[in-house]
């Protein structure tokens, strides 16, 4: 939709992206998802909205580069498919709905066990109980008892979630409450012979 047109452009941020598409974010369940799908080519549908989510919305990226990125990985790319989804998942399709996934709370629903963290990031082997989900928070000495010293062995956070979203929220909230621009009348199609 052309309102949103300029929402994100000029705040490219190549490191970020780079990140992500590594599975480098400090957010376990997001590298786990990226890591998987660069292995085996396929997610579920959850999992692929929440990599656009964060990438759209945590890193504040324009849905294109993190398109890129998934459609040279997906072996079921479709363009026909895959460009609006982006489009819908990253809040500039007109749709109502703001679809920001917390990768905590995806990873606490849909983990709970941290089996396919520990499986995919294996630098969390030793990682136990809810701190799967939020490593950042093990105390040193807990870090260094599992083997996994945060921004060493694993990377800390590379944004912080909460106000990510907030600052997302936000942006598009502005976008919405400004008002529409003038409709143009539709130009004639005809053409003399």
């Amino acid at each position: 939709m052309r309102a949103y047109d300029g929402l994100r452009e000029g705040n490219a941020q190549p490191e970020l992206l780079a990140a992500w598409a590594a599975g480098q974010t400090g957010y376990p369940f997001v590298d786990a998802c990226m890591r998987a799908l660069t292995a085996t080519g396929w997610l579920n549908f959850r999992m692929r909205a929440m990599l656009v989510s964060f990438a759209c919305y945590d890193l504040w990226q324009h849905w294109y580069e993190p398109g890129v990125v998934l459609a040279q990985r997906w072996i079921d790319y479709e363009p026909g498919i895959h460009y609006p989804q982006l489009q819908m998942q990253s809040g500039t399709s007109g749709n109502t709905a703001i679809r920001i996934y917390n990768p905590v709370k995806q990873s606490q629903d849909h983990d709970a066990d941290g089996a396919f963290i520990r499986q995919w990031v294996p630098e969390l082997a030793g990682v136990k109980g809810v701190y799967i989900h939020t490593p950042w928070l093990m105390t040193r000495q807990q870090q260094l008892q599992v083997g996994c010293v945060v921004g060493r062995n694993y990377p800390a956070p590379i944004v912080d979630h909460v106000q990510a979203a907030r600052r997302a929220r936000a942006a598009i909230a502005a976008v919405r409450q400004r008002p529409a621009p003038p409709r143009r009348p539709p130009s004639s199609t005809r053409t003399s012979w």
